[in-house]
């Protein structure tokens, strides 16, 4: 085999690094952690940031779970931080998973210079329950109901979102094998039950009369689990104070699995690119 010469990266352009066991709060008694992935290059400031939940019923995030895809956005030059949050199972009602994403993009700010963020350009990315909380998030930016004292002093909005097959309102989902009784239980804890499916519910909180931000929902119509039916609600509630989200339905796709594709990830980036990059 001959030798062969390449030109050395001084730039480090299209290379990345992993950052484990980031904590990015401790005010709850239980340290939460998070993994942080971010361009090789740290001469570079002010890169755009996403916060990324893995969808789990609302319990603890597997943070390895999209470990490659959110590589690669790294890569490409985005500082990628992707959390866990309290969970429903260790005794933790809504809006405690909702409160400690926010808290992690208020970390994200506070830190900005540290990890070379610009803070003016932070988007939220989700699946499943972690879709579910990305609207929330999107929708709910500095709402003072679900700031926590940590990093209170920074914004947790966020400049675009992305959610796949999240659930948009959990009223139409009723009580089914996918969203149990129990669970249910769980979430609200002692609080009124349908208040709290309400709140939860990214359709029946948006306001009429308020600007969010740009958003891209995908949903696969043969979701077993969350049906395709709550992506199309949440494009009609938009569309109905007269802002145009961005819609990707995965034809036979069910939760996970062959939803994803290597064009579904680029559209996905694209998007954020759109939105994140200038």
């Amino acid at each position: 085999m001959p030798i062969i010469s390449l030109p050395h990266n001084p730039t480090l352009q299209g290379m990345a690094r992993t950052h484990l066991d980031v904590i990015y709060s401790t005010a709850t008694g239980t340290p939460l952690k998070a993994v942080l992935f971010t361009p090789w290059n740290d001469a570079i400031k002010n890169r755009p940031a996403i916060v990324f939940v893995q969808g789990s019923g609302w319990t603890c995030p597997d943070l390895n779970y999209e470990i490659p895809q959110l590589a690669e956005l790294a890569r490409a030059g985005y500082v990628v931080l992707t959390v866990t949050h309290r969970s429903r199972l260790d005794g933790h009602p809504f809006p405690a998973f909702l409160q400690d994403v926010k808290c992690a993009i208020r970390f994200l700010r506070a830190n900005a210079e540290k990890y070379g963020v610009d803070p003016e350009r932070i988007g939220i990315y989700g699946t499943s329950s972690g879709g579910n909380t990305a609207m929330l998030v999107a929708l709910t930016g500095d709402d003072p109901r679900y700031k926590t004292e940590e990093y209170s002093e920074y914004s947790d909005s966020v400049q675009c979102m992305v959610q796949c097959f999240g659930p948009s309102w959990l009223e139409k989902m009723g009580i089914t094998p996918n969203l149990r009784a129990d669970m249910v239980k769980q979430m609200t804890g002692d609080a009124d039950p349908w208040q709290v499916m309400h709140d939860m519910s990214p359709c029946c909180i948006i306001e009429k009369d308020k600007q969010y931000p740009p958003m891209l929902l995908a949903h696969g119509d043969k979701d077993e689990l969350v049906p395709f039916e709550q992506c199309q609600l949440m494009y009609d509630a938009m569309q109905a104070i007269g802002q145009e989200p961005c819609m990707i339905r995965v034809e036979g796709a069910p939760h996970e699995g062959s939803f994803w594709s290597g064009e579904l990830i680029r559209c996905i980036k694209a998007f954020l690119d759109a939105h994140l990059l200038w």
